[in-house]
């Protein structure tokens, strides 16, 4: 019975917390239905429309591929009554589709196939091989594709086939390729696992999303050059065949535990490009599909030339602003579109500059529980109040708004909380969140306009996701942002040099320092007996538990520092005036290079006593006689930053 009380718990438990997590998602996508909404394409009950591709027509008509081998163009598809036509059928599950020269291109499980209605009566009569590849068999060898370049040249991504982990059983597979019309293939980059969205940006660079895996830790997005190798080893068992641009680096140089991040690792082999952008698993999605530039001149909202990111898995759109530091990709994505009626694959723009979503979720589960799907999202007009950029600093983040922002609430430090983390690079499937660290908002410095935030951080790390939440701050007119945190992947900063102070450097480096105003043992001549014992804690938001305390002059004081937050801490004891504090702050922080040493305590008359640096769940006690004149006095933290709020009063009486 006990067993089954607990199994009954349990339940309860996983249940009240689904229903939890359902009514959050609810909630948001009610709110992000007031600036984009989501429209369906009506679907005929006898089509089986699983999207595989989509691409529009000269004539701006709607090709859909399916992956049950089906092309369909459809007819008036922004209206409530489209006229489908199966144009061609019988292929082995296209996951792609684009329109060229009267005819389309297409990525099926072996090759890559040309269309064309030759005779003009809307359905294809030519089917014409461009360039085959071999596959095993597998059931995971699926072909993505085409994307166009401007010479006309084409873009193939082959996923990797599947036993107990992703597999290059044939050749090629794991690779990016390029294909002339004339069936010419030149590989150009391996490292891939599931490529199953990629783009070319206006400037012609080439970018794709990877979907957590072996040797993928959490979702990513990786810019591609040619000889590039993106982490996934497989594809390296074909770099002896003469066509491959990678040389010299093969399968088994790979450790499959190194131990390392990404980022780490290809300090040891130069030819890892690091990704991007990474989407933290469950957070950002579990599985990314396709990238769409926003390229439609402000007709789509306030986002232009950033990506949007379509997730399988959670039928979803992030959003992604990305930056070039020196000649490096690098970004920041947020939250975007939830509540999508599938697994989105599949993502285009139409004539109107709304965006065509094309989903599946047969074999791939997705949150949107339709089998499949053909919606479009819409621009109401309405202008979100959004974080629209985060752009690396030497020693922050400048953040950008897409409306005016309350300049007070803005300014202060403590409306941002800045979280960084890792993920390993190994054989294993995925990757827990490793070595997070908090970091800390040092000043935040408002534009004029109110629309940026140019916010110092103390706590930055390259080669690290870098959490920025800002969930309290309001625009000017009282709005909440409707997405409030951003994922920054930290590779470069402009200029080259890291000028943030590490927390590790923050800290102490334990040579003795002389500071008599920090007394750790109580003095022989109290004989071992205190007139008051003081407990200060702390609480979340940079302040301790207590906002006044009070003792009789001269009275002999032990007080303990109990840090019970996660970030550093001290108790400095300074002489009365209501600006006393804020002096001694301030000149804890022009301490530089020294304060951690000094523990941050500048030598000046207005300090009276002190603790040391404490750091998170430690605690330090202090010996001291209060001060004979009586009056209000004042404990501060001068951990640089934290005396702006985390200050309390001494009353001495």
């Amino acid at each position: 019975m006990q067993n089954i009380y607990k199994i009954v718990i349990v339940a309860l438990f996983l249940s009240l917390c689904h229903i939890s997590i359902a009514q959050v998602s609810n909630d948001i996508q009610k709110r992000e239905a007031a600036y984009y909404e989501i429209v369906d394409v009506p679907i005929p009950n006898d089509v089986i429309l699983e999207v595989g591709g989509l691409s529009l027509t000269d004539d701006d008509k709607l090709g859909v591929s399916t992956r049950r081998g089906d092309v369909w163009i459809i007819d008036k598809p922004y209206s409530k009554n489209p006229v489908y036509k199966r144009f061609a059928h019988g292929l082995h599950e296209p996951l792609g589709l684009a329109y060229k020269d009267n005819g389309f291109y297409l990525s099926q499980r072996g090759e890559l196939t040309r269309l064309e209605d030759r005779n003009k009566d809307g359905i294809a009569d030519l089917y014409k091989t461009v360039y085959s590849w071999p596959i095993s068999g597998n059931y995971h060898e699926y072909s993505y594709g085409p994307r166009i370049m401007d010479n006309g040249d084409m873009l193939v991504t082959l996923n990797l086939g599947w036993t107990n982990r992703g597999v290059s059983l044939v050749k090629w597979r794991g690779w990016l390729v390029k294909i002339t019309p004339e069936g010419e293939m030149t590989p150009i980059a391996t490292g891939l696992r599931s490529p199953a969205g990629y783009t070319i940006s206006p400037e012609g660079d080439v970018f794709y999303a990877e979907n957590q895996g072996d040797w993928v830790g959490s979702g990513r997005m990786t810019h591609l050059e040619k000889g590039d190798f993106a982490g996934n080893p497989e594809g390296l068992r074909w770099t002896d065949d003469p066509k491959s641009p990678i040389k010299g680096l093969k399968f088994e140089d790979i450790e499959k535990e190194s131990g390392l991040t990404l980022y780490e690792y290809a300090k040891k082999v130069p030819q890892i490009k690091v990704p991007a952008v990474w989407f933290p698993h469950t957070i950002l999605g579990i599985s990314t599909s396709d990238i769409l530039y926003d390229t439609v001149g402000g007709a789509f909202g306030p986002f232009e030339g950033q990506m949007f990111v379509g997730d399988q898995g959670h039928s979803k759109i992030m959003r992604v602003f990305m930056e070039k530091v020196n000649g490096v990709y690098q970004g920041a994505a947020f939250g975007f579109r939830e509540g999508f009626s599938s697994g989105i694959l599949r993502m285009i723009w139409g004539s109107d500059n709304s965006m065509f979503v094309g989903m599946t979720s047969r074999g791939w589960a997705s949150t949107g529980k339709a089998d499949y799907g053909l919606q479009r999202l819409k621009w109401t007009g309405k202008m979100p109040f959004e974080i629209k950029s985060m752009k690396a600093q030497p020693d922050g983040f400048l953040v950008e708004f897409t409306k005016p922002v309350n300049k007070k609430m803005a300014a202060d430090i403590l409306s941002y909380k800045l979280t960084t983390f890792n993920y390993l690079y190994h054989l294993t499937y995925g990757s827990p969140i490793i070595d997070q660290q908090p970091a800390m908002v040092h000043n935040a410095e408002v534009s004029e306009d109110g629309m940026s935030v140019k916010l110092t951080v103390h706590g930055m790390r390259l080669g690290y996701i870098h959490q920025l939440e800002i969930p309290t701050l309001k625009s000017t007119t009282g709005e909440l942002l409707l997405h409030n945190t951003g994922y920054y992947t930290l590779n470069e900063v402009p200029g080259g040099v890291l000028k943030s102070m590490s927390m590790n450097d923050m800290k102490p480096s334990g040579k003795a320092v002389d500071q008599p105003k920090r007394v750790n043992k109580m003095p022989e001549s109290w004989n071992g007996k205190v007139d008051k014992q003081i407990v200060i804690g702390t609480v979340p938001g940079l302040k301790y538990d207590v906002d006044e305390l009070v003792v009789a002059k001269g009275s002999k004081i032990e007080l303990t520092l109990d840090n019970n937050d996660d970030m550093l801490h001290n108790v400095v004891l300074t002489k009365t005036g209501e600006e006393t504090p804020t002096k001694v702050g301030e000149m804890a922080m022009n301490l530089g290079l020294d304060g951690p040493d000094l523990n941050y305590v500048p030598d000046s008359d207005m300090v009276l006593y002190h603790t040391g640096i404490v750091g998170p769940e430690e605690s330090e006690k202090i010996y001291f006689e209060a001060p004979t004149e009586p009056g209000t006095y004042w404990i501060v933290c001068t951990f640089p930053g934290h005396y702006l709020t985390m200050k309390a009063k001494f009353i001495v009486k």
